[in-house]
């Protein structure tokens, strides 16, 4: 199985431990740019850059490389945040994988759907993981952050957070900091209709470490994510206390919200449907952000 932690933080030992080095493919690009120093001001170790045609110069003291191969050459990084447009995605991720990258944290959305589907059969050939595309990134906090999250909600704990909505990812996130829920880790699957890391596999990394002992998913319509999450959960006896809010509960059907996979059709995808089998997964959804700490306070028995 895939260990996101070993790769995103390594083992006590490793000299690398808790300073895993990372590359950045488009980092002199704008976003690049910005979120590349807010990242390394957080204390991840960016150890080199990607810009096809600037190879050899410097990016605040980080030497830039005209290939993936060449950084990781030089690094040995096993993880890449991607900052390149949509149309150039699929290119840059083929070369990344190829080039050994384990973890890809894919920020661009309006990715084609075929893009990303010859993205994850690369990915499941080398045993690599594709997070997003359009998602927000993933965040251990304290230890690592790659992506485009800001860094004041998340502090450290033992809740995981699974998200399809960046934004709600930092609200739900900040809302359980400031009652007592640390998070081990946070990840935003992204909101595209596909998502190269699924919630089920998110699942998978967190059911049996000593060091998670709750989790918050934050859902939203549209698609059936949930709806299978909730089938794996049963299916699975999944011990773990999870709660969940959905996000879009009073948007109108057939109409296209903010994220390209937050559409529904009928009776699919709504937030009824997901509800409903969360509660048969005996998952609490809450109505509003601030009900999730409530919530997972009486699923762990705490007084907040």
């Amino acid at each position: 199985m895939f260990d996101i932690f070993d790769i995103l933080q390594g083992k006590e030992g490793n000299k690398d431990y808790k300073k895993k080095p990372v590359i950045v493919q488009g980092i002199t690009g704008k976003f690049g740019t910005l979120h590349t120093k807010l990242m390394i001001q957080y204390g991840t170790n960016v150890a080199a850059g990607v810009t096809p045609g600037k190879g050899g110069q410097m990016f605040d003291g980080i030497p830039v490389y005209d290939s993936v191969s060449e950084a990781v050459k030089s690094t040995g990084a096993k993880i890449s945040v991607l900052f390149v447009p949509a149309p150039f995605f699929l290119n840059a991720a083929k070369e990344a994988m190829n080039s050994g990258i384990l973890l890809l944290i894919a920020i661009p959305e309006h990715v084609p759907v075929r893009d990303s589907l010859k993205c994850l059969e690369i990915a499941k050939a080398k045993n690599a993981m594709i997070i997003g595309p359009n998602t927000p990134g993933v965040i251990v906090p304290t230890v690592i952050k790659l992506g485009i999250m800001p860094a004041e909600p998340f502090q450290p704990g033992n809740v995981a957070v699974f998200s399809r909505s960046g934004t709600l990812m930092y609200e739900v996130s900040h809302i359980l900091s400031t009652s007592g829920f640390g998070q081990r880790i946070a990840l935003g699957i992204g909101g595209d209709p596909i998502n190269c890391t699924t919630l089920i596999e998110c699942f998978d990394m967190v059911r049996d470490r000593a060091d998670v002992n709750a989790v918050v998913v934050v859902g939203e319509i549209g698609g059936d994510a949930e709806e299978q999450l909730a089938e794996y959960i049963i299916s699975t006896d999944f011990s773990k206390p999870v709660v969940a809010y959905i996000a879009g509960r009073s948007a109108p059907k057939e109409k296209r919200m903010g994220h390209a996979g937050a559409i529904i059709y009928g009776s699919f995808g709504s937030a009824e449907s997901k509800v409903s089998m969360f509660a048969k997964a005996n998952v609490p959804v809450a109505k509003r952000p601030a009900e999730v700490s409530l919530l997972l306070a009486q699923k762990l028995k705490k007084a907040i």
